[in-house]
């Protein structure tokens, strides 16, 4: 395994043992091995160990703003566990996944049910006002809205691999229908972190991409 996996393994850890509330459980490791081979599944291309690794990282940049922040870190973990491009029920199956495994790790019922329910809100990204867990969460997930331009690029570039099934011409419609109802938002980010470090560039990065995939 690489040093990046065995860094990611260490962060399942610390954040499973800090869910479960020094109470003894199962070894994380088995379960860190199990969702670092979904990561790794050959129809990725964004939603991969990167992007995990970039949410995770995202996440601690935020942590003073969640409720829980160890029960944010087990949804990145779970977020896109299940994923293939072709199927729409990738969250439903992550969150199902999540009540599994982290009961039997022997994380307590209402944090697994916590886990499962921020799982769930990335089918949307609109968490309730004070939803502090569900306002980390996505916007650690959408932070690579704000990527510097070049990033933002290959970004963009490795979801229409993902999408390579899709024609073209159907892509570019769909795409684009994603990228004006996420301009149509009143804001994208919730926290104060990224409202302010994170919205301008996201917006500009989303316009210039509507731009080329419409003129």
């Amino acid at each position: 395994m690489t040093d990046t996996a065995d860094t990611l393994r260490g962060r399942w850890q610390d954040a499973l043992v800090a869910a479960r509330g020094g109470a003894p459980g199962p070894d994380p490791l088995p379960y860190a091995d199990n969702l670092l081979a979904r990561w790794a599944e050959p129809q990725r291309r964004y939603h991969t160990t990167a992007h995990l690794t970039q949410v995770l990282d995202r996440v601690d940049t935020l942590a003073g703003h969640a409720a829980d922040p160890d029960v944010v870190r087990l949804a990145v973990w779970f977020h896109d566990a299940v994923y293939r491009p072709d199927r729409t029920e990738n969250e439903e199956r992550s969150a199902a996944l999540a009540e599994r495994a982290l009961a039997e790790a022997g994380v307590p019922g209402a944090a697994t049910a916590e886990v499962a329910r921020l799982v769930r809100l990335t089918v949307t990204h609109d968490p309730a006002d004070g939803d502090t867990n569900g306002e980390v969460l996505c916007d650690a997930d959408l932070a690579i809205l704000a990527a510097a331009p070049k990033e933002y690029g290959t970004y963009a570039a490795q979801v229409r691999e993902e999408y390579g099934f899709v024609p073209d011409d159907a892509f570019r419609e769909g795409r684009a229908a994603v990228l004006r109802q996420l301009l149509g938002l009143p804001r994208l980010f919730r926290t104060p972190h990224g409202v302010a470090a994170w919205e301008p560039r996201a917006r500009q990065n989303l316009t210039t991409e509507l731009e080329l995939l419409t003129h």
